[in-house]
């Protein structure tokens, strides 16, 4: 009997395998998944972890750390001095390192159920038919098109905020509460998007996820949708609703970039749209340059973005950056280095090709939900 200690965990991380491959062998499994089964989770721990004020996933994730190295530095005392330790330590060792195995064998069900199932579902296109009966392929007109249109929607909207003697936006909302109302309003067109959602929570230690430059961030093992409090303000609106399309099955970077877009650029609130237009300006300005050759005269012939709006698009401000560098253990460039390679692995172990680029696709998303609008 003794031996169902070991045998259940490792049932746990072979059942979490069998979902994995079950996900990516058959698509139909993985849609019925996210239709029907994920919801529950938001619905029902999800309501719990909202409870708190702060992030319960964070601070579970720093848990797995310190668990983790205790089990790594018990290890090594016990294989060093083995003989030499009291048969009470090796005891203790024993049932901490079960106790870990255990814990693996139930974050690898969570994090296959809240995460890596997500991965295998199809694409945002095939389950809403955008742009179906459309183009496959979008050239310079089209692009050239969307990406004057959300220059110029910019250009329109960075004169109209209150701003301090330091030129910073000010905004004195609640975020969290728009970003859960413009939610629930696309749901109406997304059926995946309705229901339940918790309320956006800052990250601790948003320095540490400064360095990484890191917007937000979604802990699958508490339903957590989570920003970074020390990013500049216009960033916050966008990421907020990006994160929070995670809680509903929409895993893949582009789709939750396109659902965050649209998700504000519809609200009342300016700072809304302003935030949805200053997310993608970026990928379309890089592929419009692309589109047209990189032909400095052409480029100067359309419209242009604004003082206003570049310097709007910065991640940190400059105070933000010096008391983020302040405290920093590391030095940021290291901490980006890893943030980066252990990202573009994660994505590309769960199918997506690209790793990290996969973030720019949003501009065919685009291209798609406007053709019949701009072109």
């Amino acid at each position: 009997m003794r031996y169902w200690k070991l045998i259940v965990p490792g049932g746990l991380v072979l059942a979490a395998a069998l979902l994995n491959v079950a996900g990516r062998m058959w698509h139909g499994f993985s849609n019925f998944y996210v239709n029907y089964i994920f919801p529950v989770w938001v619905e029902t721990y999800g309501r719990v972890t909202g409870l708190f004020s702060f992030s319960v996933g964070e601070w579970l994730l720093y848990l797995a750390v310190v668990l983790t190295a205790l089990l790594l530095a018990g290890g090594i005392v016990y294989g060093v001095f083995k003989k030499k330790l009291r048969p009470s330590f090796k005891k203790i060792y024993r049932q901490y390192a079960l106790f870990y195995y255990w814990m693996f064998g139930i974050v690898c069900v969570i994090m296959t159920l809240n995460c890596f199932l997500l991965y295998q579902a199809s694409p945002i296109t095939e389950r809403y038919r955008i742009g179906e009966g459309k183009k496959e392929d979008y050239g310079v007109e089209e692009i050239t098109a969307l990406r004057d249109y959300v220059v110029e929607q910019a250009n329109r909207l960075a004169p109209v905020f209150e701003r301090d003697a330091q030129g910073y936006l000010i905004y004195e909302g609640s975020l969290e509460e728009e970003a859960r109302a413009q939610m629930q309003r696309l749901g109406e067109k997304f059926d995946n998007l309705k229901g339940y959602y918790p309320s956006p929570k800052p990250l601790f230690l948003s320095g540490f996820y400064s360095q990484q430059y890191i917007m937000g961030y979604y802990f699958p093992f508490s339903m957590e949708a989570n920003f970074n409090r020390q990013m500049y303000i216009t960033n916050m609106p966008v990421t907020m609703c990006h994160e929070l399309s995670h809680l509903k099955g929409f895993i893949l970077e582009d789709e939750a970039n396109f659902i965050g877009y649209l998700a504000c650029v519809d609200s009342e609130d300016l700072l809304f749209q302003y935030s949805a237009y200053l997310s993608v300006i970026g990928y379309l300005d890089r592929d419009f340059i692309k589109a047209i050759g990189e032909d400095r005269d052409v480029y100067l012939d359309h419209p242009q973005i604004s003082q206003q709006a570049a310097a709007d698009r910065i991640f940190l401000t400059k105070e933000a950056w010096e008391a983020v560098e302040k405290k920093a253990v590391l030095r940021t460039e290291t901490v980006k280095q890893a943030a980066d390679t252990f990202l573009d692995t994660t994505l590309t172990l769960n199918g997506v090709a690209d790793g990290t680029i996969s973030y720019s696709r949003v501009v065919k998303l685009l291209l798609k939900y406007y053709d019949g609008i701009l072109y």
